[in-house]
């Protein structure tokens, strides 16, 4: 069996959160939107169905645990949750909370723009409020 290691586009383009159950969990540098991406730790594996039953449902959970807290903590008007893949194969699921007044609003986030990285500020505590929130230990 192959060790799960993360897709280098994703380490990236990403800073680490930490690990829940089954996943990895990054936030994407972009200070425009509270953007969180969910890895499961499963080697070789691009699309949801290829998870086991148990890791499937795990996935799940997890994804309406962070989509349920990044709601409320970043007072969302919208969640987009997609797992792409478009060009990184390695499953993923993105969590962007969406607001009326961001950027790329109504139309999709992905490809609207250049991200706008995060200074460092914001990126502490951005990261302090999801470690919290999400009970990931630092």
């Amino acid at each position: 069996m192959d060790k799960f290691s993360l897709h280098a586009q994703l380490a990236s383009d990403c800073h680490l959160l930490g690990d829940l159950g089954l996943s990895q969990v990054l936030l994407l540098d972009d200070s425009r939107y509270p953007w969180v991406i969910l890895v499961p730790r499963r080697a070789g594996v691009r699309e949801i169905f290829e998870l086991a039953a148990g890791d499937r449902h795990n996935l799940l959970e997890e994804s309406c645990l962070t989509g349920e807290f990044m709601m409320h903590a970043f007072a969302g008007e919208k969640l987009n949750v997609a797992a792409l893949g478009n060009l990184v194969p390695q499953l993923h699921l993105h969590h962007v909370i969406r607001n009326k007044d961001d950027p790329a609003w109504p139309g999709p986030v992905w490809g609207h723009s250049a991200a706008v990285p995060y200074p460092r500020q914001l990126l502490d505590e951005r990261m302090r409020i999801l470690r919290d929130g999400l009970s990931i230990a630092a």
